[in-house]
């Protein structure tokens, strides 16, 4: 039997990295998943975002487990698309019991140097997409007899300042606001709120030139290799490591949305490497 046996969960951002990780390890205890994805470019972020391809590869992997999957290319900007998403995969599915508020785009500037677009666009995606993400889920879970379990994905940078990030350290600090507001107003329904707070993470999220150019400003960024930045990424963490794996972070949701921390609502889970103590 998996800890998740019965139970079905809405992943938003799930064509690859984190999101692909939680499906699959949720997937791995026995939930069926509802996964979206934006699969599309944004103006304002630096890297490739995630393609069709790509949430076509979870959706083969989530049935190769022999768990049933529905997914949808959806904005979380969009409530409309969110709505539509998430009703079409419970009037398949039957429930909805965990929501993962993952999706979430990274980019960089100085206060001077953030433009109105990169601002926006974080704000958007990282903060009101997460709002919007729960608020369309939450009539699900209240028709639930045992509630649910929320998780809000956050970062460090929800927890402390960090250079050339204050829309992102922003936008992550609202999820915090929002996790503490949503887990006292969602208890009564037996609906548990939590958020985790990773440090960088071996995704395409940090592995690409706009990133490294941040790291190593004297080096063309084209001939930087993970090994030579990974030296730097070392230097936020107290843990002698670079950055953590998407399945840490997957492992820790996956303990704060069964039954094992089935009284656990409104924390901030740092799964950090020791960042935030350092």
């Amino acid at each position: 039997m998996g800890l998740l046996d019965g139970k079905v969960a809405f992943i938003t951002g799930a064509a690859r990295g984190q999101g692909r990780s939680h499906a699959l390890r949720l997937a791995q205890e026995g939930a069926d998943i509802i996964a979206t994805d934006i699969c599309a470019q944004v103006g304002s972020v630096g890297y490739p975002l995630a393609a069709p391809e790509d949430l076509k590869e979870t959706v083969r992997q989530v049935e190769a487990l022999d768990r049933q999957i529905i997914a949808t290319e959806a904005d979380v900007r969009d409530s409309a698309g969110l709505k539509a998403a998430v009703d079409d995969g419970v009037a398949q599915l039957g429930r909805l019991d965990i929501v993962l508020a993952n999706a979430g785009i990274a980019s960089f500037g100085t206060i001077e140097d953030l433009t109105d677009e990169l601002w926006d666009d974080m704000i958007d995606i990282n903060l009101s997409g997460v709002f919007k993400t729960v608020r369309a889920t939450v009539p699900h879970l209240k028709a639930n007899d045992n509630g649910g379990a929320i998780v809000l994905t956050s970062s460090t940078a929800g927890i402390k300042g960090l250079a050339n990030l204050s829309h992102y350290v922003a936008a992550k600090h609202g999820v915090v606001g929002l996790v503490k507001t949503m887990a006292n107003e969602l208890a009564p329904h037996m609906i548990r709120v939590n958020s985790v707070h990773p440090t960088s993470v071996d995704t395409d999220m940090i592995q690409n030139e706009e990133t490294y150019k941040v790291f190593l400003p004297d080096r063309n960024p084209s001939e930087v290799t993970r090994e030579e930045v990974a030296d730097s990424f070392a230097t936020l963490n107290a843990l002698p490591i670079a950055w953590v794996e998407p399945t840490d972070i997957s492992n820790a949701i996956l303990w704060l949305v069964s039954d094992a921390a089935r009284y656990v609502t409104g924390v901030q889970l740092p799964i950090d490497a020791g960042l935030v103590i350092k």
